[in-house]
């Protein structure tokens, strides 16, 4: 079921996103291999960080910061923002590829390791799944060993600066081998799951899984 508190569906930007599913914008009908070309099929390189979001952008001051990591878990546990920066920290370089076709190429990030979470967490035998909620009531989903991979960090900072509110700070998801949709901003909860559950752009024409090498735009 979609989450009540998720943006509206039904505005502009959602509808023009979803007839750019229909229509298949962007497609080049390509595919590459990740280990040999560094630039997914369609994608043109930027030295700017366009910002995109679904109209709102929530101010989470540091005394309103929780992060829940919960559902299909032993040891469901919930984080301040001080909590979460005394968690180990970790620096990772990676790349951004946007499904608007843009990609920007080393990003150094510092923040949690996803596996730290997990690990802290223990997820049940049937967890399968991860449900990424943000503030701004965005949802968006991932396999668990998506979620699990080494490079995926739950970020609180780029370039050595603290993430801006646009860029999705103070803490936001990272998940470099998938389109960046499936990078929640302003993260909030890290739900685990037994079964697949869309979230917003995924109920919205587009794809579940979201890799850039196999041009996954659209459902």
């Amino acid at each position: 079921m979609p989450d009540p508190n998720e943006p509206p569906d039904d505005s502009k930007l959602t509808r023009a996103k979803r007839q750019w599913a229909r229509d298949g914008r962007l497609l080049t009908g390509t595919t590459a291999d990740a280990q040999a070309d560094r630039l997914p099929p369609g994608q043109r390189l930027v030295r700017d960080w366009p910002v995109l979001d679904l109209g709102a952008q929530p101010e989470v001051a540091p005394q309103r910061f929780r992060l829940d990591v919960d559902g299909a878990v032993r040891r469901p546990l919930s984080f301040s923002l001080a909590e979460f920066m005394a968690l180990p920290q970790r620096d990772f370089r990676s790349d951004i590829h946007c499904v608007t076709q843009w990609s920007r190429y080393d990003n150094t990030w510092r923040g949690v390791a996803s596996g730290t979470l997990l690990d802290l967490v223990e997820p049940l035998e049937g967890a399968r799944h991860v449900v990424l909620h943000g503030f701004d009531g965005y949802a968006t989903n991932v396999r668990l060993d998506q979620f699990a991979a080494p490079d995926v960090l739950l970020a609180h900072s780029w370039e050595g600066q603290p993430l801006t509110t646009e860029h999705g700070g103070p803490v936001r998801v990272v998940i470099p081998r998938l389109y960046f949709w499936k990078s929640a901003k302003w993260i909030r909860r890290v739900e685990l799951t037994t079964t697949d559950r869309p979230g917003f752009w995924e109920r919205n024409g587009y794809h579940n899984n979201a890799d850039p090498w196999s041009e996954e735009r659209y459902g």
